[in-house]
């Protein structure tokens, strides 16, 4: 059986996904009454107030609560953990290191999964031990590739990347809704300008997405003398690139700050 401790967004994300694919045997610990009905509900799984019951029940322990709160369910949960299982967090900054000290056993996975999830379309990065066997490893990948793509990465690199895929998806919205805004200004009605916005993005992401590199597409577009010239220069004389590089740095820091619990 698989166990969720923790019934927000981004376990229901993984338990949609994982239902569309056909996964049964789900559990889920929530202390919302109406969040538990509503999981029941609308993906037939069964729910429950107790972290305690997830964690004596299930051989596989998704736990997707809040860093700050992590600490505290590792406490209530360590008795029922005993070391043939497995316990996959996904909470940002939490290190193996300090599952391992809370937990006996070793086992331990840590994702950093994002918001685009909620739609298939997430980018989910694992780092884990070296005790699994092929297997294991695969059946944890399907669970994160039923929404999205799926990479493993040294555990070094996990403040990296959730300071640019965890934390991206709200800078990439800003900056849609920054443009969006400008377009407001620039007379259109706010529908249009969100709608132009949007969808400039998506289909600016398919084309990266074919292999295309980002500098010759924004040759492709850009004319010399040209409108897109003129906004470039104001990006490049205003320093984007190092606006957006002093935000993941804050980003990064603070995922650092929330692993110092060992």
């Amino acid at each position: 059986m698989i166990g969720f401790i923790g019934g927000g967004n981004m376990a229901e994300a993984l338990i949609k996904g994982m239902t569309s694919q056909g996964m049964k045997g789900i559990i889920v610990s929530e202390p919302n009454a109406d969040r538990r009905s509503f999981l029941e509900g609308e993906y037939g799984v069964k729910t429950t107030p107790s972290n305690k019951e997830v964690a004596s029940l299930c051989s596989l322990i998704l736990i997707a609560v809040k860093p700050q709160n992590m600490s505290a369910v590792l406490d209530e949960i360590e008795d029922g953990v005993t070391e043939e299982k497995t316990v996959v967090s996904i909470a940002a900054g939490i290190t193996l290191s300090y599952l391992g000290a809370k937990l006996k056993t070793r086992r331990l996975v840590r994702v950093m999964p994002n918001t685009p999830a909620i739609v298939q379309e997430g980018m989910s990065v694992l780092s884990l031990c070296e005790c699994f066997s092929d297997g294991e490893i695969a059946r944890i990948r399907e669970i994160f590739m039923s929404v999205g793509r799926v990479l493993t990465l040294p555990e070094e690199q996990m403040n990296a990347v959730t300071a640019l895929s965890g934390s991206g998806p709200a800078f990439v919205a800003l900056f849609v809704e920054a443009m969006t805004e400008a377009g407001t200004e620039l007379g259109l009605n706010r529908d249009d300008s969100a709608e132009l916005a949007i969808q400039t993005l998506i289909g600016t992401a398919k084309l990266l997405e074919t292999g295309m590199p980002p500098n010759r597409l924004r040759e492709m577009v850009t004319s010399p003398g040209g409108t897109t010239a003129a906004g470039l220069k104001v990006f490049e004389e205003r320093d984007l690139g190092g606006v957006i590089g002093a935000a993941l740095q804050a980003a990064r820091e603070r995922a650092e700050e929330l692993g110092r619990r060992e």
